[in-house]
């Protein structure tokens, strides 16, 4: 972190730092600790031009979990853009690493979550983003309509851009409704995170679980828990203190598939073609 920007944070902390250090949580953002003498600050700092709104939508999705009050959250202080970039400064969690106990609290908090919903359609009111890329968010009545439109067909399209998929690869906007509509169940809209793999929870040291770097949108429950299986999977007192409050409907294993295909061609519009072949095994599982 430069002077200039140290010392703007401190001018509007209304705090001396005393020391700025590099840490790790910045996949995409250069990650810092801030320490002043009573406090400690995580701050992230995204020198792209998409920088400010993807921290102003992270911050509103942070909002929004931490209103339905199952589930804490890290609270934002600062979010502005800079010169090139932006900034963005938030209560610092001091993470620990879990136990079966707390791996249960969490697999309870979410469901929690889950089963919080005040909309009637799948979408959020604006979009986001998911990693660094946009994420589509119109609202839909209709979810198998909502995946294939907001979801699949965009990160299809992209890779197909990017050259890391043929176009004979890319099934019609047609097959994937009919595989989605013939999956997919009748359900309520649930507030979900939107992208939880491992990394994007923490333990704190008194035990309590927080999520961080949501891409928040109404959809199915079953999206946030494809997500969590798919970089190897959470504890299993996750699963089973989750699975309490939810029944079962059958076809979860075709429909986790399904949904695990939208993060992995996320994944490979990141981070390019180590993703391509199990892309290409559940397109052709599938369509």
């Amino acid at each position: 972190m430069n002077n200039a920007l140290k010392a703007h944070i401190e001018y509007l902390l209304c705090t001396k730092i005393n020391t700025v250090r590099s840490i790790s949580g910045g996949d995409i953002s250069k990650a810092y600790l801030i320490e002043t003498e009573t406090e400690r600050f995580f701050c992230k700092v995204n020198r792209s031009k998409f920088a400010y709104a993807m921290f102003e939508a992270e911050k509103c999705g942070l909002l929004a979990i931490s209103e339905t009050k199952t589930i804490a959250v890290p609270t934002v202080l600062l979010s502005e853009p800079l010169e090139n970039g932006a900034f963005v400064v938030m209560e610092y969690i001091e993470a620990v690493k879990p136990f079966a106990k707390q791996m249960g609290t969490l697999g309870h908090q979410l469901a929690a979550l889950h089963q919080f919903s005040s909309s009637k359609t799948f979408g959020w009111a604006s979009d986001n983003f998911i990693g660094s890329l946009p994420q589509s968010n119109t609202s839909h009545s209709d979810w198998p309509e909502f995946f294939v439109k907001q979801r699949l067909l965009p990160q299809l399209k992209l890779a197909r851009d990017k050259n890391l998929l043929h176009h004979k690869e890319i099934p019609s906007e047609e097959q994937l409704l009919k595989t989605c509509q013939g999956l997919f169940p009748t359900i309520q809209p649930s507030l979900l995170h939107g992208d939880l793999w491992a990394g994007n929870y923490l333990i704190s040291q008194t035990g309590k679980p927080y999520l961080i770097d949501p891409a928040t949108h109404y959809g199915h429950h079953e999206v946030d828990m494809a997500m969590t299986h798919l970089f190897g999977g959470f504890d299993e007192s996750f699963y089973s203190a989750y699975h309490e409050h939810f029944t079962p409907l059958g076809g979860e294993k075709q429909r986790r598939d399904i949904y695990q295909l939208y993060y992995l061609l996320v994944h490979l519009n990141l981070f390019g073609r180590s993703y391509r072949y199990r892309v290409e095994s559940l397109l052709k599982a599938y369509f």
